[in-house]
């Protein structure tokens, strides 16, 4: 790095040479850069996703209505994001944001398109009557934790993940400034969990749904390697038990594989269009089914 001070010019302008690891996707305007047509499977929701952190999400909820009998079944398409594939034509016109994850409700008489995880969320709990109170001052605090997830994980990916893991080089300001603020998340999480079992009270909620694949994921160990130690998530004891809790669950060992196309094979499946799926299409079995005997 070099030690002459970086003094911002009067007008900014976008040098895509300086652009790190993602430089091929990132650029400061939105829309499409090409056309592509989006599939449409059988189901009633159409989720195009990619299971980072914020896809996640919307794919726990998906398996835990499953878990509780409600009629959920959904498509869920791999949208690759080191592809631009969210810059296809349609995809952009489900999301102009160019963000995953993105739904399109088929359930109705027309459809209704989706986009932000909370709002995806949101419509989901309310059109099933699960994991989200219908009124009342529970029904406010599950949205209060939701809200804090979503004004909070910036900092934990955007800010520390970035420069702790993807910046072209480590930089000391960035990461301590980082550093702090996300240890400080973790406490606030921290003292609300030694109070109660779950994120919003006594039951378990799209708050926790939501909070989990970032906080509960870096408390665990399995996002951006050796920042767990580094930031000594493990003395966090009560975000820690309840993050072990909710790995637990059978709907969010599903879920948090679906549209994952990294890590171990086993960990992942790519599409999801039926409860089988878990058990014949992930990639270790893929693999497994097109071997050619000798």
């Amino acid at each position: 790095m070099t030690d002459t001070p970086y003094v911002p010019p009067k007008v900014w302008k976008w040098d895509q040479a300086n652009g790190g690891q993602f430089a091929n996707i990132n650029r400061p305007i939105a829309g499409a850069t090409h056309d592509k047509v989006l599939p449409v499977g059988k189901h009633p929701f159409q989720l195009y996703s990619l299971a980072t952190p914020n896809g996640q999400k919307v794919t726990i909820l998906f398996e835990e209505l499953l878990a509780a009998g409600h009629e959920a079944e959904y498509d869920a398409w791999l949208i690759n994001i080191g592809k631009g594939d969210q810059f296809g034509s349609d995809f952009v016109d489900v999301n102009p944001n160019s963000k995953i994850p993105a739904l399109m409700d088929r359930s109705g008489p027309e459809p209704v398109r989706v986009f932000e995880s909370a709002a995806i969320l949101m419509h989901l709990a309310e059109k099933f009557g699960a994991f989200l109170p219908a009124s009342g001052p529970a029904r406010t605090e599950v949205i209060n934790w939701l809200m804090w997830q979503m004004g909070s994980a910036p900092y934990l990916g955007g800010g520390f993940g970035h420069f702790f893991s993807y910046a072209p080089e480590k930089w000391e300001y960035p990461i301590n400034r980082f550093s702090m603020e996300v240890k400080r998340q973790l406490d606030v999480l921290d003292r609300q969990l030694a109070t109660r079992p779950f994120i919003a009270g006594d039951d378990y909620s799209i708050a926790d749904m939501s909070i989990w694949p970032w906080y509960g994921s870096l408390t665990l160990g399995t996002s951006y390697a050796g920042s767990a130690e580094f930031l000594e998530t493990a003395s966090y004891t009560h975000v820690l038990a309840w993050a072990q809790k909710i790995l637990a669950r059978p709907a969010v060992q599903r879920g948090r594989i679906v549209n994952r196309s990294f890590g171990p094979l086993n960990e992942q499946l790519h599409e999801r269009h039926d409860a089988s799926d878990f058990d014949l299409r992930t990639q270790d079995k893929i693999g497994e089914q097109t071997k050619t005997p000798a």
